[in-house]
Order: structure tokens, then sequence, then C-alpha cells
């Protein structure tokens, strides 16, 4: 029995500590019970220019290979907080102060059953005056050996500028 206590008492601190890295928050994800509206913009191809000082993100979602309707609403969050959400093939941008920042993105919502990733997050380190270009690739063929996923992946600003040319800008506000 004292064995057994021993055991547990080494235990639990390594559970607690994989539940707190295991976090979403720490990721750069958001409060769950956050959700936005979003409203795309087809006319509009805004190109935004960082702020004094700060950094430029630009997100944008690709649904191309995601292969049922409704498409998911994927909220994104820099260091624990939603910045903003988009939906359908779409794009926004934010300033960042420079430095180390988690970025996140999560579906807000998605309609199917077999899900593989429905979070992906990446690290970014900002430099003032520069621009980064990241990319939310939402899967989904109705299979059931494929599995709908998410995956966020950075790349660079001649790609960045052609997906956001070809998409939609997108705002979004809190439910």
């Amino acid at each position: 029995m004292k064995g057994l206590l021993a055991l547990m008492m080494f235990l639990a601190p390594l559970a607690f500590a994989q539940s707190q890295t295991a976090s979403p928050t720490a990721a750069g994800c958001g409060p769950a019970e956050v959700k936005f509206k979003v409203l795309r913009d087809q006319q509009n191809h805004s190109a935004g220019q960082p702020e004094s000082g700060k950094a430029l993100v630009y997100l944008i979602q690709d649904d191309t290979q995601f292969l049922s309707r409704p498409r998911p609403t994927t909220r994104v969050g820099i260091d624990g907080t939603w910045v903003g959400a988009t939906q359908s093939k779409s794009y926004f941008y934010v300033s960042v102060e420079p430095g180390e920042h988690r970025v996140c993105a999560s579906w807000q919502s998605f309609v199917g059953a077999d899900v593989a990733h429905s979070t992906a997050a990446v690290h970014l380190t900002a430099v003032a005056a520069h621009t980064y270009y990241f990319v939310v690739r939402n899967s989904y063929q109705s299979q059931p050996r494929n599995p709908a996923n998410i995956e966020l992946v950075s790349v660079d600003d001649a790609q960045g500028q052609l997906l956001a040319s070809e998409s939609a800008f997108s705002t979004s506000r809190h439910k």
C-alpha cells in the first residue's frame, strides 16, 4: 500500500505537468467558449501594412481539400487570445509586437463525425516591419480513411500574397 501511495505521489506532478503543457491556451489558442461571426468580402482584397514598430501576420484559410459543406469557421489565436476568424476561402491580418509568439488555428464549428485534428499551432519569432503569412489548410474527403484535419503552415511572401489575392477578405466579431 505504501508503495502504491509513493508511486501515486511521484506520478501526480507528472500528470499535472502534462495537462499544463497540453493546454490549448499554452499553444496560443483562446478560451473555448469564445465564438465569432464571420463576414467575407469577395470584392475587398485589402493589403495590410505593419503598424510602426510591429510585425504584420496574415492568416489565410485554404479549403481546396475540404470536400464537404458547410466548411469550418476557423478561429485564430495568438498568445492565448483569439484575434479573429475566417470562413471558407478567406483571410485577415493582424499586427503583433516583435518577439516570440504562439499562433493557433482551431475550428469553431465542424459538421462531421471523423476528425483527426481540429486545432493546429506554430511558433513565430516576429521582427518589426516584417510580414508573415500563415495558411490554415483544412481537409476533409468524407471517407472513413480520410478524417477531417487542420494544418497551420508558414508560407513565403510570394505564395502568401498570391493566396490572399485569390481569397475573400474576412472580418469577424464576437458572437
